[in-house]
């Protein structure tokens, strides 16, 4: 188990064990790179042995206020000493939610024959587990947990409904029946003979009760909140004895993040950025110019399409279960650029989630109100997606030099394609799901369909707007089961560290005493995100439409890589493996190569599910 994560832990590997319980770790030194910050690590008292994955930012106050209640027999000045510490001084859910920090934590209670594991409150770390034959099992990785003889490889019908409609697979959900995720802000509770337990330790409805009944409805008052409660998570933040930079792409996010770090040090922060040949998905000058104003040590590079079609080709190895974002490849580019001169990188991750930055926050309900009263429209969706791609296309071209430069690259009846496909919507929150799914029925394409809905969120307060409900519904799932994996296993697959500032609890607590008029206002999105910004970067470096992180697809996968997309969806492969239906499948394939990128992320589920297959296979 501890060789199939040596990528996550380069530097040290440990092992603890008595009787039948056993502990191991394979380190990444970031905090005291002495041997006191060995683990497995037992506390001064004994009782408790702990590994730790991540940091623990307010570390240091943490140790001061043990210090200040009664001596502790310190060793060493590392994070996880001074958490397992105040564990075993103060009890494990009130540690936890002393502790300000992303993590992911396996403790074994030597008197009590305990032992419980504990994910940080938005899921930055990883953590799975599994319960067979009366043993409990964990690592931060499925990939450990395979190489155990006798794991149950049984594929979950339910996990993999919900991978192939969003693109990857939420907690507690894993990819095998026998496995499950640890969810964020949750400790599970073990002990021999008896069933695993699952508490929440955190919960983001109690945080949005909170803010919602304590709304700082001064727009100045709320700027400079977020000013200073976000300068204080940088700083936290960028604690470490080793070489720590950011990844910049040019946005408001990163960008924030950047310009707070080197208000913060009198030394140029180390910048990364990965520009594309492709001027559509390079932001690369953008983030030269930001760099430039806060003079920053950056590194810009730039990536052939052959290096990055080479990391397509890795995928199903990189990420132990399957998953489809496509922004995964640049993500690993960029991690291993920056891996070269830093241990650790600050990223502008949860800025959308937590101060309404998506597209998709204003354009779902605007889209909704333009559909709503339409009718017959499922009829008229039926009908549009009937209509062969080329007419589409052939007819938005006469229209005129605007409709034909869009139909140049292939949007506007791709775009159309998606309307037909969203027509149907029964209410804006079900708009607001199908705009999120790859595929909308899913047990169509899976042999051996799920009998079991997604029954799992944590609960959901009564909102009162549907800006609210989508920025919810992505806090809890989208980003820890997308967009904060994705990160993990991207940086981690070369022995990076990345931290989020974004997702510090006290900023989060702030964006949701904040309302959404002030969040989207004056038709901007992340206002006071923005404003903060202006203090720091000329608005003109920043002011630009959102291109967010992403690749030329489906040329991709139509040109240099259609032999190696064909390899995976071979019907005579899809048929030896039982999962999906080989006619399905081929039929999906048709109609992408015939110019439709409107299916790009059914396609990329698809050959990232086959992906992950044939890793398992090899």
């Amino acid at each position: 188990m501890l060789a199939a994560l040596r990528h996550r832990g380069p530097d040290d590997e440990g092992l603890w064990g008595e009787a039948a319980v056993w502990l191991g770790q394979r380190r990444l030194a970031i905090i005291d790179l002495s041997p006191a910050g060995h683990q497995p690590m037992v506390s001064a008292c004994g009782r408790y042995v702990a590994t730790v994955n991540g940091e623990i930012y307010n570390f240091e106050a943490l140790r001061s206020e043990l210090d200040a209640t009664g001596p502790t027999a310190w060793r060493g000045h590392s994070d996880s000493e001074v958490l397992l510490e105040a564990i075993a001084r103060w009890g494990l859910a009130p540690a936890l939610s002393k502790a300000t920090g992303m993590f992911a934590l396996g403790l074994w209670d030597r008197q009590e024959q305990i032992a419980s594991l504990a994910r940080d409150r938005f899921g930055e770390k990883p953590l799975y587990y599994s319960e067979q034959d009366g043993i409990l099992s964990f690592a931060s990785e499925l990939t450990a947990l395979e190489t155990l003889p006798d794991l149950n490889k049984t594929l979950d019908p339910a996990a993999l409904s919900l991978f192939f409609r969003y693109g990857y697979i939420p907690s507690p959900y894993a990819v095998y029946r026998a496995v499950r995720k640890v969810p964020p802000g949750a400790v599970l509770t073990w002990k021999a003979g008896a069933a695993a337990t699952i508490a929440p330790y955190f919960s983001v409805a109690d945080l949005v009760d909170a803010g919602r009944a304590a709304t700082l409805t001064d727009p100045d008052q709320a700027v400079e909140a977020l000013h200073q409660t976000l300068r204080a998570a940088v700083k936290d933040q960028m604690v470490a004895d080793v070489p720590l930079g950011a990844f910049l792409s040019g946005g408001v996010d990163s960008s924030l993040i950047v310009a707070l770090m080197q208000s913060l040090t009198d030394r140029p922060v180390k910048t990364f950025t990965l520009g594309f040949e492709s001027p559509e998905f390079n932001e690369a000058g953008f983030a030269k110019a930001v760099a430039a104003h806060l003079k920053t040590d950056h590194t810009e590079h730039y990536v052939t399409t052959a290096d990055a079609q080479a990391v397509v080709r890795q995928l199903g190895s990189l990420y132990d279960e399957p998953f489809a974002d496509a922004s995964q490849i640049p993500t690993h580019l960029i991690c291993k650029i920056a891996r070269a001169q830093v241990t650790v990188c600050l990223t502008g991750d949860g800025g959308d989630e937590m101060f309404a930055g998506y597209v998709r926050y204003p354009g779902v309900p605007r889209l909704w109100n333009a559909i709503r009263l339409l009718p017959f429209r499922g009829l008229l969706g039926r009908a549009l997606g009937k209509i062969p791609l080329a007419v589409i296309e052939n007819v938005l071209a006469a229209l005129g030099p605007i409709a034909r430069r869009y139909t140049s690259r292939g949007r506007l009846g791709s775009a159309l394609r998606k309307l037909a496909r969203w027509l149907p919507a029964r209410s804006l929150d079900d708009l607001f799901e199908q705009t999120m799914t790859a595929w909308p029925v899913p047990d169509a394409l899976l042999l051996k369909p799920s009998c079991e809905a997604f029954a799992w969120r944590p609960r959901a307060p009564q909102f009162d707007s549907p800006l609210e409900r989508m920025m919810w519904r992505d806090t809890v799932d989208y980003l820890p089961g997308d967009i904060l994996c994705k990160v993990d296993r991207a940086a981690m697959a070369v022995g990076l560290e990345t931290r989020v500032p974004l997702l510090d609890h006290r900023l989060a607590a702030l964006a949701w005493r904040t309302p959404g008029a002030l969040k989207i206002k004056d038709g901007e999105t992340k206002w006071p995100l923005r404003r903060v910004l202006d203090r720091y970067v000329p608005r003109a470096l920043i002011d630009r439409p959102k291109m967010g992180f992403s690749v030329p697809l489906h040329d991709w996968l139509t040109g240099d890589l259609r032999a190696w997309a064909e390899g995976l969806l071979e019907p005579l492969v899809i048929t030896r493996q039982g999962v999906l239906n080989p006619k399905v499948v081929a039929a999906a394939w048709r109609r992408y190569l015939s110019g439709d990128s409107s299916t790009d992320h059914q396609i990329w589920t698809l050959l990232m599910f086959q992906s992950w297959m044939a890793a398992r296979e090899a």
